[in-house]
């Protein structure tokens, strides 16, 4: 039976997003705005974890992947999860690999929102069926070699036109390397050259692409033992042209960065990199998430006049503590008297949006720098310092309590470690595809090898330090490289500059010294 619709005030919709080839990078801005305001993602395998970083902290996730030879979600159970989170007037993001509109099976679920009414927009992504082939150095068409192409599903050989398939100058095959070898063997019977030229692109677009390039003879020979999904295949003259680095590279070009920042702090480093040709993984190490109880900060904030000064030693700090502020409909006029103390440039352009300057920044971006050049002295001086709930340094509030200041601490957020390990992550440690690993904070370092040691324990490995040997280690600063050496043994690259710019610049220093 078909329901009726929604009530006409309903904000309840679905979008149908193609995520792309995965990283952030390839994602149009109209599914990065759609993915930003969703309540459930409902997500296919293959969609990168980097795109999870764009959701909301609420946003709920389904799993319905479908990988070949493996468990499988049902498409009428797809369905029946669409209409029943619209249902509950949620805003439905459909989170397909690729391009929606190519081997996407979304006409199924077009007709199941059809007719059952609901609002619903397909959001176009980059099909690997285009772009894999490019990143790849591989010209689609070409004037003397490539008048067209043709895109098909690997999946049944046996119900192609091979004769006809062999007469044209390009064939792209996705989701067709299970059946490489009939493949082969149906163009060369058909008639293709065994000279013809011939490519898998593997994993196109991710940290971890690989291209294998051959012919139609020699193809399967070359990829032989090799775990080639998912991949696009591209046979035809265009192969040949192929054009490896068409641009002078940049000063990390080549290097996979792995960023453990919190998922929604790793944009601004990720760009940072990319900017210097980077190809970065990102890994939330941190979940930036409420403390366990906002009575203390309440309590505090109900008698803000009481104090003499606000230290602010993160962004993540003055998020929480303006949030709190504006739940109990208050704003930056509630701080009239009080002086601000920050750590960091990034802490002072958080606090700069709610339209105040800090009174005092220390001149290194560190803690302990704050009570060193404290403009006056603190005796006498009552403190309010909003932190992170545990695991901070306590050394800050130790040592203005030596010089007789009346400190007044209260958690303002809590920050936890992730419960697993993102797959994606884990096979490019595996492989070896990683080339630095990167640490803006103590707490990441500790929440990375936590995380490593229980993925390398699940997956039969009884030593994970073996694993990350081919790594660099980079810290932003003296604090997390101590937790490094602590944690990991070691630390190969320091910023000097105590800034996200400044591990950037660090990092490319390092690969330029040594290549």
């Amino acid at each position: 039976m078909i329901s009726a619709p929604p009530p006409l005030l309903s904000t309840a919709k679905v979008y149908l997003v193609g995520a792309g080839l995965g990283p952030v990078a390839y994602l149009t801005q109209r599914a990065i705005a759609v993915l930003g305001r969703a309540d459930v993602v409902i997500y296919d395998a293959l969609v990168s974890q980097e795109l999870f970083d764009l959701l909301p902290p609420d946003c709920e996730r389904a799993f319905v992947g479908k990988r070949g030879g493996q468990p499988s979600t049902p498409q009428a159970k797809i369905n029946q999860l669409l209409l029943h989170h619209y249902r509950r007037g949620k805003q439905v993001v459909r989170l397909k690999s690729g391009d929606p509109w190519v081997f996407g099976r979304i006409v199924p679920e077009l007709e199941t929102l059809r007719a059952h009414h609901c609002a619903y927009e397909v959001v176009p992504g980059i099909s690997s069926a285009i772009a894999g082939v490019g990143l790849a150095g591989i010209p689609l068409t070409a004037k003397d070699s490539g008048a067209g192409f043709f895109v098909m599903d690997g999946h049944d050989p046996h119900s192609w036109p091979w004769p006809a398939l062999a007469q044209l100058p390009t064939l792209v095959i996705l989701m067709g390397t299970k059946n490489l070898s009939l493949l082969v063997n149906e163009l060369l019977r058909a008639g293709k050259s065994p000279h013809t030229p011939m490519a898998v692109i593997k994993n196109a677009g991710r940290p971890e692409q690989q291209t294998w390039e051959g012919t139609l003879a020699d193809m399967v020979e070359k990829t032989q033992g090799q775990s080639l999904a998912p991949a696009v295949i591209v046979i035809g003259d265009v192969v040949s042209q192929r054009i490896i680095a068409a641009l002078p590279p940049l000063p990390l070009t080549e290097k996979t960065i792995l960023v453990t920042r919190a998922a929604d702090q790793a944009s601004q480093f990720t760009e940072l990199l990319h900017q210097q040709g980077a190809t970065v993984l990102a890994m939330a190490a941190l979940e930036i998430v409420p403390p366990t109880d906002w009575q203390p900060l309440d309590q505090v904030i109900a008698k803000l006049g009481d104090f003499d000064w606000l230290i602010l030693t993160s962004a993540n700090g003055v998020e929480f503590f303006f949030q709190r502020l504006q739940h109990h409909s208050l704003d930056s006029r509630a701080l009239a008297g009080l002086k601000l103390a920050v750590v960091g440039k990034k802490t002072a352009q958080s606090l700069e949006k709610f339209g105040l300057k800090p009174d005092f920044i220390p001149p290194d971006f560190i803690a302990d720098a704050l009570v060193e050049h404290f403009p006056q002295s603190p005796a006498g001086l009552k403190i309010l310092f909003p932190r992170v709930e545990s695991g901070g340094r306590a050394q800050l509030v130790q040592e203005l309590s030596q010089k007789q200041a009346l400190v007044t601490e209260v958690p303002a957020y809590q920050s936890a470690c992730p419960g697993h390990m993102p797959e994606e992550v884990w096979q490019s440690i595996l492989n070896q595809n990683v080339d630095v690993i990167t640490f803006a904070s103590s707490k990441t370092v500790s929440h990375f090898r936590q995380l490593l040691a229980q993925t390398s324990q699940a997956n039969g490995y009884e030593d994970w330090r073996p694993l990350i040997d081919h790594c660099q280690i980079a810290s932003i600063g003296p604090q997390t490289s101590e937790r490094c050496l602590q944690e990991l043994g070691r630390v190969d690259i320091e910023a000097t500059e105590y800034t996200l710019e400044g591990l950037t610049k660090a990092i490319t220093n390092y690969v330029h010294h040594n290549p």
